[in-house]
Parts: C-alpha cells; sequence; structure tokens
C-alpha cells in the first residue's frame, strides 16, 4: 500500500491544467468582487447597519467602516494578480486572507459558495499554480515548469468532487425526494421565463427537477473522472449551472463551477486554451512555452502533505457534525453550515423580543427595525444562533441606556418549506442567561414533523 501511495506521489503531470485553472478562477474571482461593488452591496451589508451577526469563535472579525472598500480592493487586485501569476504566492495569501475576512464579517450573508471560495483559496496557496504560464515564470525562468506532481491537480478535483457528492448526499431526505420541496415553492414563481414558464408550473416537473438534482451532484464527479463521458459530463455542467443560474439569483457561482470543471480535462484541452488566450492577447506563446519545457517542479512534500491531508479529513469530516445533535436539522441547523447543504430548504419566521424588569415585572417589546437591516431581520428570524446573539446584543445596549435587571425573552414563529408555523423558542427561556456554544440548543422547541433521510 505504501509503494503504491509513493509511486501515485512521485508521478508528474502538464501544469497546464493547474495555471488554467488559476486563470480563470482569478478572473472569476475578480468579476465577483466588481459585481460586488458595483452593486452597493459593500455600503448596504458591511457599512449601513449597526450591528453585525458574528460566527462563534470569530466575534473579533467585524466590518471596518470605510476601510471595508480598501480591503475589498486589497481583494480585487490580489484576484488579478493570481490569474496573471504575478507575485502569486503572496497573492494567493492575501487573497485568501482577505476574501475569508470579508466572508467572516457578517453571518448574514453566508454562502456556500464562499465557503467553498475560501477551501479553494487556501488549497492554492499550497499548490505551484504559477509554475507554468505566468508572469513569475515569464520573469524568473528558475521558477517554470513544465511538469508538476499529479496530486496537486488531483486535489482540486477531490474537492470539487466533494461539494457535489455531498451536495448530492444533503438532497437524499424525504422533503427534496418525496415532497419536491422547497422547489415545489420556488419554481412556480418562475413563470415569466421564456420556455420553461409553464412547465414550471406543474408539479411533475418540481419533481424532475429534485431527482435530476440528486442524480446529477452523485454522479457528476465519477463522470468527469472517467474519460469517455467527459465531455458528456461537461455538457451536463454546463446545463445544469447555465439553468440554476437563470432560476435563481446566486451570482457567480454557476460560472465558477463551470470553469472549475476543466480541471478535470487532459493537458491537451488546457494547451489550447493557452493558446487562445495567447493569442487574444498576443503573447509569445512559443517562448513561453520553451521557457518552462522539459523542467520538473519538486515539491516538498513532508511539509505540505500534512497539512493538506489534515484539511481534507475536515472537508469530510464536518458535515456529518450534525450527528451529534438530536434535534432536526432543518429545524435547529446545528451543524447545517459548511456541509454543502445547498437551497435545501425554505424558512419564514417572526421573532419579537421581550424585555422584562425581572424584579418589576415591567416590560416593552423591541422592534427590530431599530437595530436590524430587513436583511438581518429576514436571516435573524429563523435561526437560533442568530437570535441568541441579538437578544444577547439588545441586552447590552439596554444596559447601557440604564435598565437594570433585565431579562429577555424571544416569542418566535417558524414555518418550514410550507408548513404552518410552529412555536421556534422557548418563550420560558431568558436568552441573556444562554450561551452560545457548540452544545445542544435546548432552548429551541422540538419539530412538530418528521423528515427522513441524510
Amino acid at each position: 500500500m505504501f509503494a503504491t501511495v509513493s509511486k501515485y506521489l512521485n508521478k508528474n503531470t502538464e501544469a497546464a491544467p493547474l495555471a488554467v485553472f488559476r486563470v480563470f478562477f482569478g478572473i472569476m474571482m475578480l468579476a465577483s468582487i466588481l459585481r460586488f461593488w458595483a452593486n452597493g452591496w459593500i455600503e448596504k451589508l458591511y457599512i449601513q447597519p449597526n450591528f453585525f451577526f458574528s460566527y462563534y469563535g470569530f466575534e473579533w472579525i467585524k466590518p471596518i467602516g470605510d476601510y471595508t472598500y480598501m480591503l475589498f480592493i486589497v481583494c480585487g487586485v490580489a484576484s488579478l494578480f493570481v490569474a496573471i501569476g504575478y507575485k502569486y504566492r503572496i497573492s494567493i495569501i492575501l487573497f485568501f486572507l482577505s476574501f475569508t475576512y470579508i466572508e467572516l464579517m457578517d453571518k448574514t450573508t453566508y454562502l456556500n459558495h464562499y465557503y467553498f471560495i475560501s477551501c479553494i483559496g487556501f488549497l492554492m496557496i499550497f499548490l505551484p499554480a504559477n509554475a507554468y504560464f505566468s508572469i513569475d515564470a515569464y520573469k524568473n525562468p528558475s521558477k517554470a515548469f513544465q511538469k508538476i506532481p499529479r496530486w496537486t491537480i488531483d486535489s482540486i478535483k477531490l474537492l470539487l468532487g466533494i461539494v457535489y457528492f455531498y451536495a448530492g448526499l444533503a438532497k437524499l431526505n424525504s422533503e427534496w425526494l418525496f415532497k419536491a420541496m422547497p422547489l415545489k415553492i420556488w419554481l412556480p414563481s418562475k413563470y415569466d421565463i421564456p420556455f420553461l414558464g409553464n412547465l414550471l408550473q406543474q408539479e411533475w416537473m418540481h419533481y424532475a427537477f429534485s431527482w435530476s438534482g440528486v442524480i446529477y451532484d452523485l454522479t457528476i464527479p465519477f463522470l468527469l473522472l472517467y474519460k469517455p463521458t467527459r465531455w458528456f459530463a461537461f455538457a451536463f455542467v454546463v446545463i445544469f449551472h447555465v439553468l440554476t443560474r437563470v432560476l435563481f439569483p446566486i451570482g457567480m457561482f454557476p460560472f465558477i463551477m463551470i470553469v472549475s470543471a476543466l480541471i478535470f480535462f487532459d493537458a491537451g484541452i488546457h494547451q489550447r486554451i493557452i493558446k487562445f488566450i495567447s493569442k487574444l492577447f498576443r503573447l509569445n506563446y512559443l517562448k513561453i512555452s520553451a521557457i518552462s519545457e522539459g523542467k520538473n517542479y519538486k515539491i516538498k512534500r513532508n511539509f505540505l502533505l500534512p497539512i493538506l491531508a489534515l484539511f481534507f479529513i475536515v472537508q469530510l469530516l464536518l458535515p456529518w457534525r450534525y450527528l451529534a445533535y438530536p434535534s432536526e436539522l432543518f429545524w435547529s441547523e446545528e451543524g447545517y453550515r459548511f456541509s454543502w447543504r445547498v437551497m435545501l430548504m425554505e424558512k419564514a419566521g417572526y421573532v419579537q423580543f421581550k424585555v422584562v424588569d425581572s424584579k418589576s415585572g415591567n416590560r416593552f417589546y423591541v422592534d427590530n427595525s431599530d437595530f436590524l437591516s430587513p436583511f438581518q431581520e429576514k436571516q435573524m428570524s429563523t435561526q437560533p444562533d442568530f437570535i441568541l446573539e441579538y437578544a444577547h446584543y439588545l441586552g447590552e445596549h439596554f444596559v447601557s441606556q440604564g435598565h437594570e435587571n433585565i431579562a429577555i425573552y424571544a416569542e418566535s414563529y417558524v414555518a418550514l418549506n410550507g408548513r404552518l408555523s410552529e412555536p421556534y423558542i422557548d418563550p420560558t427561556v431568558d436568552l441573556l442567561k444562554e450561551e452560545e456554544s457548540f452544545q445542544q440548543k435546548k432552548w429551541i422547541l422540538p419539530f412538530g414533523g418528521i423528515i427522513k433521510g441524510l
């Protein structure tokens, strides 16, 4: 076994696929930053709000006022430098740190694909993505290599495979498969889409989308790996992600996944892509190739492999942490994030906070719009860790105003996947006495229904 592993780790392959991945990844990230800025989301999401929801353990990460624009500039410039392979190691580290900081500034904006980008950014720190077709290699031929270890490319394939396969496993539940939820709620609203609008009103189409989504996620990594089905699989990648982009407002993510899937193709395809880019920007392709021709990249495996092994162990195990909680995952969301559970539920909620003087019994209710943006209030109303953090913020606020002996209670109702609203938070529990932790939140009321599956 060890001999087989050692033999695999010593295998080399063409560097072109990793170079193309670097170029497209950097371009996609730059486009994402520019799009975010152009839509005014920096101001709306990170400067205007008075309060920001934090991730447990990362409470020290907050927006930095108008300097938040500088953070986006750093991230955008780093993306450009990654794409062109200039000062690559510094650039990818700056990209990873700045993008992840942006991601952690406010939990309200959490999306699976932000987490995916942070994971890719971290992984690329340890890969020789500038060994070929980069400014670094062009300016310093000692950094130019035609061949790189095969596992450096396979590591990206592995991460993409985990994302798809775990997304498929997450869909193996009674809501998705046997009730077509939440697609049965979402798809009929797309009646104005040409050609598809009328079909999306049909119940059979909701089930078709649900089941095809499961099959796609569970099989696409293997179809991309198997050469005879690769082009067929890539066509499905394009169709699937273009369709999801048309149906749902998920930004650049579909395009990122499409270009990422190119990593599964052989080096010849990537050489043709590099030739096309070279012609487009009037670069000397022959000179670029000659610089690295016949040179093999030697990597310090003793340092890198333990780090990457730990990274992938975390990726494989973290999505299963929800099994440590007895509550219904979709209801409590304990262990829900960072597990590639994509668009699996529709929740609507209402929560009102009651501030009580525990000695006099005097009470008043909080107007959430005095403290939160509409988007923050919507997110807070269905997620218990948001509710707890906000309750503590309210406690600190009212104590600073001179209120004493206060207790804060939540009167909350949540509707999951089209069900009638149910009481969500125990209204008899003083949330100021509860602390955020990885332990089960026993003040979440039990879910009245049953959802079977993973």
